[in-house]
């Protein structure tokens, strides 16, 4: 099913997204992971694109295992990074014949050693021209796109990256997925700036569940998310405790969610990072596995 059709057909859509993984015992365990999170009924999987492109075939194949093993519909990521025109479009033909029916569109990061993004020759330098290149081509095709509570960290500010969002929706996204971040408030704000800037397609909260105090510090430094003062201080006194991080983690996800489903969003996209535990726990505190 596609995105656009997920989102009329259910009041609430979860998915959750995956990433290839580089070893076969990795390929294990994420398909373990998968069988556990198909009893959820999630509205889709999305599986990550390597930078670069480096994982296209990879992502493929997963796409097509989760739609042929689970039985849910899988959307691929999809990036401008290092790849004209022409071979976009061979990417998104192969990918059509594999049986992919929802994109989340993407500009891409730099590659690694690069400090600013820049197209090659014959390619594209924006997430909206891909959102035109995908709907032009294939308009049959669910595309997502990326939103940034907290503002994307190359954005000179807030306005200026909602103006870009604006430009995605614009050419034809069906749904916004947001970066992963820790207070609501940030996100309720850009929710609202949303509406008032035209945006009516649904705006998906983003959530990675925090299981490593160290591992969610270096992600939340990259991409410049807020991390709560006190939320950081119980995670600190327990460092040298795996569980009590996790299960710090797990509490603080469920009132997280809790709150959100309050605020009336439409689903949730939750970053998994291929494993289950954290995720089913979170799902049942929320009582969000169908009878």
């Amino acid at each position: 099913m596609r995105i656009r059709d997920l989102f009329q057909a259910r009041p609430f859509v979860l998915s959750v997204e995956v990433f290839p993984p580089k070893t076969e015992a990795g390929d294990e365990g994420l398909y373990r992971a998968l069988e556990r999170l198909q009893a959820y009924q999630p509205g889709f999987v999305s599986c990550t694109y390597g930078a670069g492109g480096t994982t296209q075939g990879r992502t493929r194949e997963i796409c097509r295992r989760i739609q042929s093993d689970f039985q849910l519909p899988a959307t691929s990521h999809f990036t401008c990074v290092g790849s004209t025109r022409q071979e976009l479009l061979d990417w998104l033909e192969l990918s059509w014949q594999t049986g992919v029916r929802n994109i989340m569109a993407l500009r891409g990061d730099p590659p690694q050693g690069q400090t600013e993004f820049k197209a090659v020759d014959g390619g594209l330098t924006h997430a909206n021209q891909l959102v035109e290149l995908i709907r032009q081509h294939y308009p049959e095709m669910g595309i997502g796109v990326a939103g940034y509570p907290e503002k994307h960290p190359e954005a000179q500010d807030l306005d200026t990256d909602l103006v870009n969002l604006k430009r995605k929706v614009d050419a034809g996204a069906d749904a916004i997925f947001t970066q992963l971040f820790y207070e609501n408030a940030n996100f309720l704000k850009f929710r609202d700036r949303c509406v008032k800037l035209g945006i009516e397609i649904p705006v998906v909260p983003g959530i990675m569940p925090i299981t490593e105090f160290a591992r969610i510090k270096r992600i939340t430094s990259m991409c410049g998310a807020v991390f709560p003062t006190s939320l950081a201080s119980r995670l600190e006194a327990v460092q040298h405790d795996a569980q009590a991080q996790f299960d710090i983690g797990v509490e603080f996800a469920i009132q997280q969610c809790r709150e959100l489903i309050d605020a009336g969003v439409p689903g949730m996209h939750f970053y998994v990072l291929n494993r289950s535990e954290s995720c089913e726990r979170i799902l049942e505190g929320l009582n969000l596995k169908p009878a």
